[in-house]
């Protein structure tokens, strides 16, 4: 017997990043630039945002500004360092 293809439901979600070096984006929220600072290490919020289950953009804001804009597309997760083997959730 096949199985039926189930269809994935898109939704908005907000991760937790540490802003890079070349970050080029504004916050949504501030209008200010996210930008990155060699000797410390800010975070931001970045959004996919979905429409009718399509996706339509990405949005930027600093993770305080998320938090002040009444996280509009609801808890950021944990952070959790992508680049370093056996990576663990941040706490």
């Amino acid at each position: 017997m096949a199985k039926s293809a189930t269809k994935t439901e898109w939704k908005s979600r907000a991760v937790t990043r540490l802003i890079e070096a070349g970050s080029m984006t504004e916050c949504l929220h501030c209008g200010e630039r996210v930008k990155f600072k060699a000797r410390e290490r800010h975070m931001q919020v970045i959004c996919n945002v979905y429409v009718k289950g399509s996706w339509d953009r990405v949005e930027h804001f600093h993770a305080p500004c998320y938090e002040e804009a009444g996280a509009p597309y609801g808890d950021p997760g944990e952070w959790v360092n992508t680049r370093s083997p056996g990576a663990k959730a941040k706490t």
